[in-house]
This record gives C-alpha cells, structure tokens and sequence, in this order.
C-alpha cells in the first residue's frame, strides 16, 4: 500500500480522471509540501461536481453520461460544513452511485478545523482515490492527522472513517470563498485578487475584518498593480467605481 502526492499548480478545480500514482519506494511514506493542501477558514465553501453515468457502461468519456450534480458546502465560523444546496439534481440517479450532498457525511461535517488536499492517490491492487478533506477538534489533531495519512492512509480514510472524505474519481471540487462587492455577496474562487472583482476600477476600497472585533478600512488606488494583484480572504468587502 503506497500513497503518493499529486503536486502542481494551486488550481481551483481539479479533473480526478487527470491524477496518476507516482512511484516511490517500498516503504509507504510521501513528500506533502505546504502547496498540496489549504486550511479552510471560515466563509470559504467547497463546490463538489460530481458526475453520473449508466451503470451498465464505462465510467469515463461521455459513455453512459447522465448528468452532473453540484453541492456547495461553506465552513461556519465556529464549527462545521454548512450546506448551501445542490444545483442541477438529477431526476433520476443511480442507485449505486451516491447524490453529491451524501459525499461528505454528516458526521464529517461538524469539526472545528478543516484540511483539503487537492489531489491524493492511493494506491491499492491498482485502485486511486481523489481529492481529501480531513476534519479535525484542533490544529493539532489536524497535524497528526495529516501525518498518518501520509505513512498509513487507510487507517484514517477508511470506509468508517469520521475525519476523512475521500471523493470519487467521478467529481472535481474547487475552493471558493465568500466576499461582498458592492453591498452584494459573491462566491468568488479562492485567490482571487482585488483586481479579478474590480476590473476597470477608478477607485477600490477594501474593508477587511481581522479577529471578531477589529475592522479596517482601506483606500487602493487601482493604478498600483502589486496591490490589486493581491489575494482576497473570505469575508472581505470591496467598493469600487
């Protein structure tokens, strides 16, 4: 049993039927730098596309294709995944192939602290899992959490596992987040900067909340092209003209 770590670019949407197993050695243990996987915080969502095809054809290309569902999950701000819903539902879904809001189970979706990999491969007699999210009551438990995974990773995604989701290579799953665009809430994926939600903009003003009580407001002026490059975090407000 070998896991190995996809590594790439941060993309925000990632094709399970594109990973592929690296090779490593006998001893089942993996290389995670920092880049393979993000800390969700609060108002950040996760969107899951999975795909549905007829069971009596193979499952890739459009054979057998049936449609495509979407579950949004936002992190609360002090515990838990939240459901936003499920766009395009299928009438009429398999029924070995489970709806995409039954991809995290409940009982994942009610810790504190969040960990999303964006590509794990497992390998097992020639079998490959996908994407990860791993749940945790602490940092802490996070870590070590994650450190399992990488030299026994059936021992915490196994099949009655409570802190980790392993999603099908059926699905992609993006990291979005929340913010606010004049005076309108938004969904915007995860690194967006100042200058993708404020294109053409005369004059910027992002109002930024750092801790539970302390709020900043600040004047950018749109000809500063480090500045609008910069990255958004969940929650922030920004006024432009």
């Amino acid at each position: 049993m070998k896991v190995s770590l996809v590594l790439g670019a941060l993309l925000l949407c990632i094709s399970c039927a594109d990973r592929r197993p690296l090779s490593s050695s006998s001893i089942p243990r993996a290389h995670a730098p920092q880049g393979s996987w993000v800390d969700l915080l609060p108002q950040m969502e996760l969107k899951i596309e999975n795909a549905y095809f007829d069971p009596a054809t193979p499952r890739q290309g459009l054979s057998g294709y049936l449609g495509t569902e979407i579950a949004r999950y936002q992190v609360g701000p002090g515990r838990g995944l939240w459901p936003l819903g499920v766009q395009t539902p299928l009438a009429k879904r398999p029924n070995d192939q489970p709806s995409t809001q039954e991809l995290i189970r409940p009982m994942q979706r009610r810790h504190r602290r969040y960990r999303f990999y964006y590509a794990v491969v497992f390998t097992q007699k020639g079998t490959a899992g996908g994407s990860v999210l791993l749940g945790a009551s602490s940092l802490g438990q996070l870590d070590r959490l994650s450190a399992e995974l990488l030299v026994a990773p059936y021992s915490v995604c196994g099949d009655r596992s409570r802190h980790c989701t392993v999603f099908p290579n059926t699905c992609s799953v993006s990291l979005e987040m929340q913010i606010v665009v004049n005076g309108q809430k938004r969904s915007v994926p995860w690194r967006s900067t100042l200058a993708s939600v404020a294109p053409s903009a005369s004059h910027i003003e992002l109002v930024r909340r750092s801790g539970a009580n302390r709020v900043t407001s600040q004047s950018i002026d749109p000809a500063d092209s480090e500045v609008v490059r910069a990255a958004l975090l969940p929650g922030d407000q920004v006024n432009w003209n």
